[in-house]
Parts: C-alpha cells; sequence; structure tokens
C-alpha cells in the first residue's frame, strides 16, 4: 500500500454518464497503484443551479433547510451512479451521504460550518477494502438536520476528510490544469503555476479564483493539508498547494484575481455615535452575511451625518437588506447598493518586502482610465473595487504591468475553476 489518498471530482467531472465513467476509470487506477482511496463528488454539471431554479418556481423565499434537505440530493446521485461504475470495473465500492460519513456541522443551513468528522464508518469501509465515495457540500448539524456547505463545499468536505483520516494528499480534480495567474478567458496567455503557499491561495481564493473554495483552503491550512488540484481530463501535475515554508521562491506577484460576483451597500445618514457601525456590522453577521471592504466617512461638522459604504457577496443582498432593515428604520438611514461593481486583485508573498507596490497598481488603472471606488489591502493582496464593465481592462492591464504572461499557456477557451 502506498498510502491513503482523498480524491475530489468537481461538477463538470461528473457531468454525465461518459465522464462519470472517466472519473471511476481514474478512481480505479489510484486503487490499483496501491493506494486507499476515499472520493468526494460533487452534483452533475449545472444540477445545483437546476435543483435551486426548481425551488424558486414553488417560492420566492424557500425556507432555509428545505434547501438543504433539496440541494444535498445531487451529490448523493454522483456518488451511487460512480459507485456503480466502479463495480462494473471490479472493484468494491460504497457510496455515503455526508451525514453516513460522520460529518457534523453547526446548525446554519445553506451555510454550514463543519465542527468534527467522525470517521470511523470510513476507516471500516477502507479496512474491508473499499473504495468510499462520500457526497460532498453536506453533512448532519448538531440538531440531526441535513445542511449544506455554501457554493463550492464539496472541496472543504474533501480536505475535511484528508484531515480526519490523515490522508498523504487531497487531489482536487478540476476543469481546468491548475491554478493559474489570472483567469485565461481574460487573458490568453496567463500562466499555470506549480506551487502555491497557503497565505497566497487563501488571498486568490478570497478576492474572487473559482479554482478552490476559500474554506477549503483555510481549512487546509489549518490541518496541515497538502492539496494537489489538477484536471480531471488529462493525467498530468497541477498546482501543489504548500505551507509558506515549503515553497523554495516568492515572486513579487504570484496571480491577478478578479470577482464581479459582489455588490457594494452604502448606509446614508448615519448617526456619528459610538457603536453604531458594530451595530450594523453585527446584524450582518447574525444573518450569515460575509462583510468584505469597509469605509466609513467622517462628517465633517457636528451636526452631520457619516456615510458607510461595504461590499457583500450579491447572493446576500436579500439577506443584507432584511438584517439592515430595522437600523435603517430606527435612524432614518438610506439604504443604497450597487450591483454593477467589480474588484480586480493582485496577490504575491514577494509584496511584503517591495516598496511601491501599490503605486504601481494604482498608476495602471489610472493610465487605463479605470477610476478606483474602493481599495482593501492585508501584506500580500492589494484589491481594487472598480466598475464591472472594466473588470477584463484592469485585469489584463494589471497581468500586463506585472510581467506575469509566460510560457505555459493554455487555449483562451478552456474553463476556469469549477465554481467560477
Amino acid at each position: 500500500m502506498s498510502g491513503t489518498v482523498v480524491m475530489k471530482f468537481g461538477g463538470t467531472s461528473v457531468a454525465d454518464a461518459e465522464r462519470i465513467k472517466r472519473a471511476a476509470a481514474r478512481i480505479v487506477a489510484k486503487r490499483e497503484a496501491g493506494s486507499r482511496v476515499v472520493v468526494v463528488l460533487s452534483a452533475r454539471g449545472k444540477e445545483t443551479d437546476r435543483l435551486i431554479a426548481d425551488a424558486l418556481e414553488i417560492s420566492p423565499v424557500p425556507e432555509p433547510r428545505e434547501m438543504d434537505m433539496l440541494l444535498s440530493t445531487g451529490e448523493r446521485v454522483s456518488c451511487a451512479l460512480a459507485a456503480m461504475a466502479i463495480s462494473d470495473m471490479g472493484h468494491r465500492a460504497i457510496s455515503l451521504t455526508g451525514s453516513q460519513a460522520g460529518i457534523v456541522t453547526d446548525t446554519s443551513h445553506t451555510k454550514a460550518r463543519i465542527l468534527d468528522v467522525r470517521a470511523d464508518r470510513i476507516m471500516k469501509a477502507l479496512d474491508d477494502d473499499n473504495i468510499v465515495l462520500v457526497a460532498g457540500f453536506q453533512g448532519v448539524s448538531t440538531a440531526k438536520d441535513v445542511t449544506t456547505l455554501g457554493r463550492g463545499g464539496s472541496d472543504t468536505t474533501a480536505v475535511a476528510l484528508a484531515a480526519a483520516i490523515n490522508a498523504d494528499v487531497c487531489e482536487i480534480y478540476t476543469d481546468v490544469a491548475g491554478v493559474f495567474n489570472a483567469d485565461p478567458r481574460i487573458v490568453p496567455t496567463a500562466r499555470k503555476l506549480d506551487t502555491v503557499s497557503f497565505d497566497e491561495m487563501l488571498e486568490m481564493s478570497a478576492s474572487g479564483a473559482g479554482v478552490l473554495q476559500l474554506r477549503s483552503v483555510e481549512y487546509a491550512r489549518n490541518h496541515g493539508v497538502r492539496i494537489h488540484c489538477r484536471s480531471s481530463f488529462e493525467d498530468t501535475p497541477g498546482t501543489v498547494i504548500l505551507s509558506e515554508a515549503e515553497t523554495m521562491e516568492h515572486p513579487l506577484i504570484t496571480a491577478v484575481t478578479h470577482s464581479t460576483g459582489e455588490a457594494r451597500v452604502t448606509l446614508v445618514g448615519l448617526p456619528d455615535t459610538p457603536g453604531i457601525a458594530g451595530r450594523v456590522t453585527t446584524a450582518l453577521a447574525e444573518a450569515n452575511v460575509n462583510v468584505d471592504m469597509i469605509i466609513q466617512n467622517e462628517p465633517q461638522t457636528t451636526d452631520a451625518k457619516a456615510e458607510m459604504s461595504f461590499t457583500v457577496p450579491r447572493d446576500d443582498m436579500l439577506a443584507a437588506r432584511a438584517a439592515l432593515a430595522p437600523i435603517a428604520e430606527e435612524f432614518n438611514i438610506q439604504l443604497q447598493a450597487d450591483e454593477a461593481m467589480g474588484k480586480v486583485s493582485i496577490v504575491g508573498a514577494g509584496m511584503k518586502s517591495h516598496p511601491g507596490v501599490a503605486a504601481k497598481v494604482f498608476t495602471t488603472l489610472g493610465e487605463n482610465g479605470i477610476n478606483i471606488q474602493m481599495i482593501s489591502t492585508s501584506p500580500i493582496r492589494i484589491s481594487c473595487v472598480v466598475p464591472g464593465d472594466k473588470v477584463p481592462d484592469a485585469v489584463r492591464a494589471l497581468h500586463a504591468a506585472f510581467e506575469l504572461s509566460g510560457p505555459d499557456t493554455i487555449r483562451p477557451e478552456q474553463p476556469f475553476g469549477e465554481f467560477a
């Protein structure tokens, strides 16, 4: 035996019968090479989107608990079909739901967080010479309800299982050859990265890179799980996500990422009193709405009102409005929303030791006629909110300015990420 491997296949990798059989063949090959194999599968193709559309035909605001019951079915179908394919290839396979696999979550429906993985049943199945297939994206809450982990949650399932069973590696099979330093649909000369540090990958995922889900990278870093992101369709090395101590080089800029899935909310007429910002952010947190950039403008005179702007995921706008409505009514605050915005970011561990990066970013965008509306930074990331229709121009301009093109490119028509 050559250890234990967790393999995760995304929706496009199991979109139809032919692709399920192809994934099954790769799984069997890994088992025949001597590894004990646990597999996490996503729902097939656009199945999750189809189920959401079905729900919206019934109810304009579906009850979250029942949405989890509905959405969890997609991954179960994938697992059962793949188990059948593996069985036909002469190997023992067993499919498990998230709850059967021992994935315990909190009680936050549609965006649950994993609290524990009780992997006894998985370990026994492996000892009985089974390939174990686990439905991704789901678990069972401490209240014994079915829960789902949010968009891209199958990545988190795979990493959590890898940590729980002490797997040697968690292989994330996707529809691209690895992690690229920009979206190849926008930058045809984008280059595949052989390695990326956990910190860089965290910033890239948080700022729009659709190859790996943010929480899966967080979980992997916290539990020391090595991730290998690779193609479902080519048997070639992909991108390995490593600790910073393992990475040999720290380039100035590793990647340019972007997002068009966020909205900007502006609260006009906030009272300039202590605690009001806390009330706003607490209300959003209690509604499970994640806030990214925040800017507050202080009034210039003692009787003037303050103004606060922040960004939230566009899919959470309805929840954000509902959470803020009582505060807006209490203080006569005007709520404005801009959903036609985008964000472009540069990420690189080398930024920590190189001055002038921010100046180059702002100058480059200015020279290309792109107005910056908000700015957010970390030691290894600079993000700018720009008009949504200017995002492609901003990505191309920054990719060129930092000379990130290279010989290792892919076809521009190739898709970029399972849940981009």
